[in-house]
């Protein structure tokens, strides 16, 4: 066991495997040489090979991955280091090596250090293996430390002389003061002011070191910009093309800058520099175990980078190397770099040594051990990955899965491999392995810079606006019927001319071969499918990718991802403008900012699937679904933070089944939530219906037993296993056969004593006249149908009175007796309390139905000693809704359409569903319009007619209906609606056949009353005529027995009103002429008047002289217009002289009005236009008459009082 320790440059990678040959090595085994890349394990084969005269293959052979070029003859077989390790899960104790060579150690890569650490336990072992440890001068101790004997002597070192010329360091901070004050230099004009003091030390090439590309780009256009004479500038990192990269090599006249990323540190010796300029920092790769995320930071490098970094300007002449930073910067950074076990994800370290059974991870002798955190994230990428089976081995060992075992024998990353296996369960196999080789090499896509337009309208035609992963297949598809069609040097030039690499195209090419092979291996069958699936292959991708996904935030831009990252696609990609709904991605990068790389839309269906055991649900808002008969729950599923499933309803028997089956008994059972067929159901709820109709009637809760001891019959014979109506069906199907009445409710334990409820208290029915209503009872005070509801069959509202209904129910009698007593206004009522008690001897005295309850219960109460007690008295209005019939009009389902504590409202309401019914009726008795009422045209007509609607007997009432036609017979709802309506025909039917002479009306009128008449406001002389004739045609009508049925009756009637009519207009007009003299005076005088008083003369004098006001008013009152006129002219003569006094007066008027006006407010609609309200409007006319002009008297004693109570008898 030797440690070699040189620069890079030195020699030691080509001749030391050389001298191991020369030293017998090679015979027994092989010399086993690792690199860290591919591409130097075969261009050291190549080099070795030239070098012994050789072609590879015979003494000289190198293996990388799906490229072995080893034959029997081989003794130095040079590989990756990644081949070595796979080797291990065949060749345990590598016994195919005597000798192994691992190279390149100070780069410290994760697959170097698990070699170090098999090795150090293998070696005891294979005391024959010779083991040599080649590394730049880079902390060679540690691996002596690492290696050291059983004594602890450490491993001895063999220094190796590199660089010969010596490098002067100069440090050039940005940040320095000057005249006092701390200046911030800009970091491009820092570095082109290093380069200009290094090209005035001379000759010699340029090597500056940036953190990355885009830093390189940046300086190139700075430096250009100089226009520094016979300066070539030469950019150098990954993912220039390979023409690219080898202009670094090739030779140049004049001066070469070249601009490299850390690529050129210890990995490239570029020729011919002298001087280095560090900017002391790069891009390292460093997995973040807070978000799973492997990042790109740009840190500060360490010590021993900076130094390697300085050495590349030592070896053609002395150097000078010029470091950006201070020097004290320099010592207080770290010694060395992290090596890359401690900033990985560990997973596929760990799945070989489970595959090897190495062992406890914690346990394996690393250089470094990793941090514990960072095994456990390796771990967990495993599970998600399901290589790891939940259980453990007796030892605590994680255990492989079988999906386990086949990724252990992939040689590829994890994630990689596990796609493999998913493609291979799905059928698309072969356009999975074109992707995971797409995605294990470099992008064959080339940008040169200065072509980069060009390049990326070539590689448009490959793009998917759903999937970068679908891109790579018709990229694939291209160059496969490039290669098909054109000859090698064709096929080389059409890949240059479209800007692809042809060199990772032929790698390309053998990784998909390669991975081929290894399904064979594996027994996969992968033959082509005859077309792509999309989905599948998506899914297949998923597999490895679970916690690289993403859910949009919103409409912007930005996603959700793992652990509460958040990303956005990189701008690259086809998806980045607009980016789906749901994504994964191959890579999520950390370098401005977290990117999303190579990226597709999902389904998060798919994530369901394949991450159903990484999930997490939560459950909330668990609610009975009548419809499912189950109770359900709402969903809302995670995969690490994203939210996959957001508002799902699933059933909660899953996640609960002691609160589903609870739920059940208490909503299906008890509630009735259930649309089921079972008899004993139907018949419990039956049963709990009735029981609660004795609630109802008597207002009071708790006679009924509670849901908890009816929770308690149901769970005690209810298996806890039935949580759903579906299961209840099948257990139900079996036990009723055993027990039938096992779930029948006794109806005696439904409810406690009733005894004060009866069929006599609270009926089921009210008989009025020939028809039996339903009556129902509800106790909810506020709702609208609290109390006793009478149900009504539209078709029979309109006959129906309220006659009866004031006495409600006899079990509510005595409450509703109390309250009417406490309705009664505070000085009556004091005669009557306590009110029970009053309310208790009354009752017995009372004879229910004969008459209103409140003229009876006035009599029985001053009977009682109740002073003053008048049936006006009691206000109805103020007893709670429950003390009042509520009416309810039902539809022939017996369904509640309306309902109302007013029946004339609710008949006002249903006019049109009333109508609807009532012509039903009358389809057979209506007629159209005739010119003429004769025997031959309408005939009598009927009084009534009756006919059944929805199953009732409905009664109409026909009646004759005047037209422009003529004349038609209508049927109506209500008798006194079928007589308005034959009061109103008849009167236009007379009108027709009389006729008076105006002028004639008004022949010999005094000069001024004959005036007044042709200036009547209302349509002059004929106007007032007409009403005059109107209203006398009504009245002789009304004399002389009102409408007639029959025509000949109707002809009785007209020969009988005819003669008449003239001389009772005469009398009409003469009667109001003195009226409307006075009238006219006054509005004339009126006219130059204003204020409060004025305008309520002329209101005053609106009212009692509107137009047709003969036939509104009658003559009755109308013959008192000159009193009414002259009682004006007096108020407006006294008004003057003390206006203070008129004020009081109104004052009166006005309190009488108000009082009316808020009685009528308490009434139905229509009750302002009955005969008692008019008479009152009389009265207050009366009422200013006394007020204003008492001296002219009044028709009949009035006050305010007196018109007070006459509005309190108001009904």
């Amino acid at each position: 066991m030797v440690i070699i320790a040189g620069e890079t440059g030195s020699g030691k990678t080509t001749q030391i495997p050389k001298i191991c040959l020369d030293l017998g090595r090679g015979r027994r085994g092989l010399i086993g040489h690792t690199q860290p890349r591919r591409l130097a394990a075969r261009t050291v084969a190549e080099r070795i090979a030239d070098e012994l005269d050789q072609t590879i293959g015979e003494s000289v052979g190198y293996a990388i991955r799906f490229d072995d070029r080893v034959s029997n003859t081989t003794a130095i077989k040079l590989m990756t280091d990644g081949i070595l390790l796979a080797e291990m899960q065949r060749d345990r104790f590598l016994n195919a090596y005597d000798t192994i060579i691992i190279d390149e150690a100070h780069e410290r890569s994760l697959n170097i250090d698990f070699l170090l650490g098999y090795l150090k336990r293998l070696l005891p072992k294979r005391p024959d293996l010779k083991v040599i440890i080649t590394s730049a001068t880079i902390d060679p101790e540690r691996f002596a430390t690492h290696f050291a004997d059983a004594e602890g002597n450490p491993a001895p070192i063999i220094e190796v002389s590199g660089r010969t010329y010596p490098v002067e360091i100069r440090y050039r901070p940005l940040e320095f003061e000057a005249g006092g004050k701390v200046v911030d230099q800009d970091p491009i004009d820092g570095l082109c002011e290093a380069i200009e003091e290094l090209m005035a030390e001379g000759e010699g090439d340029i090597l500056c070191f940036f953190p990355g590309e885009r830093d390189i780009r940046d300086a190139m256009e700075a430096i250009e910009a100089r226009k520094w004479s016979g300066v070539e500038v030469t950019p150098l990192f990954g993912r220039l093309s390979n023409e690219e990269q080898h202009r670094v090599f090739s030779g140049h006249r004049g001066r070469r800058i070249v601009l490299s990323t850390n690529i050129a540190e210890t990995s490239l010796t570029v020729p011919g520099i002298r001087y280095v300029v560090d900017t002391g920092t790069a891009r390292i790769s460093r997995y973040s175990t807070r978000t799973k995320v492997q990042r790109l930071p740009i840190e500060p490098i360490s010590q021993a980078s900076a130094n390697q970094r300085s050495g590349r300007c030592g070896r053609v002449a002395d150097g000078i190397a010029i470091r950006l930073y201070s020097e004290q910067d320099f010592l207080s950074r770290p010694e060395f770099t992290d090596p890359e076990i401690l900033r990985t994800n560990l997973a596929s370290v760990i799945l070989q040594m489970i595959s090897l059974r190495l062992g406890d991870i914690s346990e394996f002798p690393f250089v470094q051990s990793p941090e514990q955190k960072a095994v456990r994230d390796g771990l967990l990428l495993l599970h998600e990955l399901g290589a790891l089976s939940p259980r453990e081995e007796k030892d605590g060992l994680p255990v492989l899965t079988d999906v386990g075992r086949v990724l252990s024998r992939i040689p590829v990353d994890p994630r990689m491999a596990r796609m493999l296996v998913e493609a291979h369960r799905s059928g698309c196999l072969e356009d999975i392995i074109v992707i995971v080789a797409a995605m294990t090499i470099q992008d064959v896509r080339e940008r040169p810079l200065e072509f980069q337009a060009q390049a990326d309208q070539a590689h448009a035609r490959f793009k998917d606006k759903s999937s970068d992963f679908l891109a790579m297949l018709n990229l694939w598809d291209f160059v496969q019927d490039a290669r098909n069609e054109l000859s090698g040097i064709a096929f080389r030039k059409r890949m240059k001319k479209d800007f692809l690499h042809y060199m990772r195209i032929r790698e390309w090419f053998d990784l998909v071969r390669q991975l081929r092979d290894v399904a064979k291996q594996l027994g996969w069958n992968h033959e082509e499918a005859t077309e792509r699936r999309p989905d599948d292959i998506h899914m297949s991708l998923l597999s490895g990718l679970l916690s690289n996904i993403g859910a949009r935030d919103g409409n912007s831009k930005e996603f959700h991802g793992a652990r509460n990252t958040r990303f956005l696609v990189f701008p690259g990609s086809a998806l980045a403008k607009k980016p789906p709904e749901f994504l994964m991605a191959a890579e999520l990068v950390e370098t401005s900012r977290l990117w999303a790389r190579d990226v597709a839309a999902i389904d998060p269906a798919w994530v369901e699937k394949l991450g159903a055991n990484l999930l997490k649900h939560n459950y909330s808002d668990p609610t009975w679904s009548r419809k499912r008969a189950a109770a359900v729950a709402t969903q809302r599923s995670t995969l690490y933070g994203v939210p996959i499933v957001t508002d799902r309803t699933v059933p909660y028997h899953r996640v609960d089944p002691v609160a589903a089956h609870d739920m059940f008994i208490r909503n299906a059972l008890i509630e009735g939530e259930w649309n089921t067929h079972h008899h004993f159901f139907h018949d419990n709820v039956k049963k709990l219906e009735e029981a609660a109709q004795y609630e109802d009637k008597a207002r009071r809760r708790g006679l009924v037993v509670d849901e908890d001891t009816l929770f308690d019959f149901y769970d005690q014979r209810i298996p806890a296993k039935v949580t759903t109506g579906r299961h209840f069906d099948s257990w139900w199907k079996k036990q009723q056969h055993q027990t039938p009445d096992l779930l029948d409710f006794d109806p005696d334990k439904l409810i406690e004593d009733t005894h004060d409820v009866t069929e006599e208290a609270f009926p089921d029915r009210w008989l009025k006249g020939s028809i039996d209503y339903d009556l129902t009872y509800k106790f909810e005070p506020g709702d609208p149908l609290d109390g006793v509801t009478l149900m009504v069959p539209v078709p029979l509202l309109a006959g129906l009175d309220t006659e009866g209904f004031d006495w409600l129910v006899p079990g509510l009698r005595l409450e509703l007796v109390t309250e009417l007593i406490r309705s009664l206004p505070k000085a009556i009522r004091r005669t009557v309390v306590p009110a029970p008690e009053f309310a208790e001897r009354a009752l017995p005295r009372l004879i229910p139905y004969e008459g209103s309850i409140t003229q009876q219960l006035a009599d029985v109460l001053r009977e009682l000693g109740g002073q003053g007690i008048d049936a006006t008295d009691f206000k109805t209005s103020a007893l709670p809704a429950h003390l009042r019939m509520n009416y309810a009009a039902v539809d022939k389902r017996g369904k509640i359409i309306d309902s109302d504590r007013d029946l004339a409202a609710l008949v006002r309401r249903q006019a049109g569903h009333i109508k609807s019914s009532v012509s039903r009726v009358g389809r057979k008795s209506e007629s159209k319009a005739v010119k003429e009422w004769t025997t031959d045209t309408l005939g009598t007509i009927d009084e009534e007619v009756t006919t059944v609607v929805d199953g009732h007997e409905v009664t109409a009432y026909p009646a004759l209906v005047a037209s422009a036609e003529g004349v038609s017979l209508k049927v109506h709802p209500t008798k006194a609606a079928a007589d308005a309506a034959m009061i109103t025909t008849t009167l236009t039917l007379l009108m027709r056949e009389i006729s008076v002479n105006h002028q004639q009306m008004v022949k010999g009128l005094p000069l001024q009353q004959r005036v007044a008449v042709d200036a009547y406001p209302h349509g002059s002389a004929e106007g007032l005529v007409n009403d005059a004739r109107v209203a006398a045609i009504r009245d002789l009508m009304l004399e002389e027995g009102g409408p007639q049925r029959s025509p000949e009756g109707f002809r009785t009637l007209l020969d009988a009103i005819k003669p008449q009519v003239a001389g009772r207009v005469r009398q009409s007009v003469v009667a109001i002429a003195p009226g409307l003299a006075e009238y006219s005076n006054l509005r004339a005088e009126l006219a130059h008047w204003d204020g409060p008083a004025i305008d309520d003369m002329k209101a005053q004098m609106e009212f009692l002289l509107p137009k047709n006001a003969i036939t509104i008013h009658g003559m009755t009152h109308l013959r008192h217009l000159p009193r009414y006129m002259q009682a004006i002219r007096i108020r407006l003569e006294e008004m003057s002289l003390d206006p203070d006094k008129d004020a009081d007066r109104q004052a009166e008027v006005e309190e009488a009005k108000a009082y009316l006006a808020n009685r009528l407010r308490t009434l139905p609609a229509g009750r302002a236009k009955t005969r008692g309200v008019k008479d009152i409007y009389w009265m207050m006319e009366e009422l200013r008459v006394s007020l204003f002009a008492q001296r002219l008297g009044t028709a009949h004693p009035v006050s305010l009082r007196r018109i007070q109570k006459a509005v309190d008898k108001l009904r």
